[in-house]
């Protein structure tokens, strides 16, 4: 048991372990792909949720069903279409999923992309919708659904104890299925359709649920709630998003009783009850403390050399997925805000951009980028001299090392998130500030902001007059309140990281259950 009382991952583990481990995700855990020599690559797990989950799944002995992207992936799978991973020392079976490039399209890129993320983080002017993509979304969750159901199929066909097992469980499953995120709000349902309750079904959704009021406006959004309460178990970072989804289902399906004290809901002319839960996912702070450490002493001074950031200068990073959700161009307007109103951080300040190109598929996206490029441009013509360049964009590969050890020496970290389920980035940025010097702006959309708001500098970032001067004030701020306020956000991602996270939901997928607090139920 942890500290709290509540089960540790290993505890769980220990439980999870008499059962089969079956997760679902859009994107695999291990690709195969040829190199320059026409021989078979492996690309392995790089931080994040897949990393975290993907030793708990070796552990267990489980299957992972994915699509398979990689252009060797059909090489390395049997007749079942799946491979043991990690192929140097095999531990569980990789179950792949072959879509072809409409079903990416209009899948992937369309519905998924271009409805459901838009209209989740409330950017309904985002919002493109063709009748196409729905259906190739249906399509597209029907092959994962197939593909759960053979998994389980064959679970139950290779078990020769027919002996009930005690799970600790109103009854006596022996898989569960853990989908991951937004594109799969159908799947749950054509696998309950197909397997009844032979298996446990739980989903954690990784993007905010929005307000009824924007959510009601989703195509097939009565057919998109019904799918996900074919789960015995729904997850999402925060109360808010649990309140918002309890809301559209209590108004959008007659059929449905919202229990508002215990988070269930329940469907008429079924026993099956669905229960809504929050659980604010982190990182893998010790990895990253590790990786943050790692880079020699003399790291700081050759990145500062290569990049042409000048010495004795405060830096600011920004570390994102070129996405419109993630608020850069609203960043962008408050530097040049704060470089207008406060000329004293001429030549004294960086701005470090770290940008990765995302979905470029998208119109929307491509455009994002153009306008960034367009705002650093103008920005560093405005101001910038022949020694010094207000905004430095790095668009060179950064390792574990680099990346962590880039988050350690910032002086800030500025998250300006527009809508955001977490926000990941924030707490990567103090896990790896082991020297508790650095400040974190961040958003008051991000759903960190629950957890982090009371010692970051929280920010609206469509405010460009406040948000410059917050970032006046965090780059002014005392050393002893920033070592403060960086202790008090260190506590916290320590205490709510990666493993903590994967050991509550499986807890309570597994109905080591704990009942929703009084402050989740006043969300509401």
């Amino acid at each position: 048991m942890s500290e709290s009382g509540d089960p540790s991952l290993d505890d769980v583990l220990s439980v999870l372990e008499a059962w089969h481990l079956v997760v679902v995700s859009n994107r695999q855990p291990y690709r195969h792909t040829f190199d320059e020599d026409d021989e078979i690559a492996v690309d392995r797990p790089a931080g994040g949720l897949t990393a975290g989950l993907d030793p708990v799944v070796q552990k267990t002995d489980g299957t992972w069903v994915a699509w398979g992207d990689g252009d060797a992936d059909r090489e390395t799978t049997d007749d079942n279409d799946a491979v043991r991973v990690p192929p140097e020392d095999p531990a569980y079976t990789l179950k792949r999923v072959w879509l072809s490039e409409s079903d990416v399209a209009d899948y992937y890129y369309g519905f998924s992309n271009r409805v459901l993320w838009p209209l989740c983080h409330s950017l309904v002017d985002r919002v493109t919708f063709e009748d196409r993509h729905w259906e190739r979304y249906r399509e597209v969750n029907q092959k994962f659904a197939d593909s759960v159901v053979e998994t389980v199929a064959s679970d139950t066909d290779d078990s020769v104890d027919d002996t009930p097992s005690d799970h600790d469980t109103p009854t006596d499953y022996d898989t569960v299925v853990w989908f991951q995120d937004y594109h799969f709000g159908l799947a749950p349902q054509f696998v309950r359709e197909s397997i009844g309750d032979e298996a446990l079904l739980s989903q954690f959704w990784h993007i905010p649920w929005p307000e009824r009021e924007v959510f009601r406006d989703c195509p097939h959004g009565a057919e998109l709630l019904r799918g996900l309460l074919a789960n015995d178990l729904l997850g999402f970072h925060v109360p808010a998003y649990c309140a918002n989804f309890l809301d559209c289902v209590s108004t959008m399906l007659p059929e449905a009783a919202v229990d508002w004290e215990a988070w269930t809901v329940s469907l008429a002319d079924t026993d099956h009850r669905s229960r809504v839960r929050a659980f604010p996912m982190g990182v893998d702070t010790e990895g990253i403390a590790e990786y943050a450490a790692a880079p020699d002493e003399g790291f700081w001074e050759q990145f500062r050399a290569d990049y042409g950031i000048l010495d004795d200068q405060q830096v600011a990073v920004g570390i994102d997925r070129l996405d419109y959700t993630k608020g850069i161009p609203e960043r962008l307007a408050a530097i040049e805000r704060l470089l207008e109103a406060h000329p004293n951080w001429l030549g004294e300040f960086t701005y470090v951009q770290k940008a990765t190109p995302s979905r470029t598929e998208i119109p929307e996206y491509r455009e994002l980028g153009r306008q960034v490029d367009r705002a650093v441009e103008r920005i560093n013509d405005r101001f910038g001299t022949d020694d010094w360049q207000p905004i430095i964009e790095i668009d060179d590969y950064l390792s574990e090392e680099a990346l962590y050890g880039l988050c350690r020496h910032s002086d800030l970290a500025i998250v300006s998130s527009l809508a955001d389920g977490m926000n990941l980035v924030a707490m990567e940025y103090v896990s790896a500030q082991i020297d508790r010097n650095g400040v974190l702006l961040l958003s008051e959309r991000a759903g960190a902001d629950e957890l982090l708001g009371d010692a970051a500098v929280s920010i609206d970032p469509t405010d460009t007059e406040t948000f410059a001067s917050r970032l006046d004030l965090a780059l002014s701020m005392p050393d002893a309140e920033r070592r403060r306020r960086m202790t008090a956000l260190r506590s916290t991602v320590e205490t709510t990281n990666i493993q903590s996270w994967m050991a509550d939901v499986f807890a309570s997928t597994l109905t080591l259950d704990h009942p929703p607090t009084e402050t989740d139920v006043r969300t509401r």
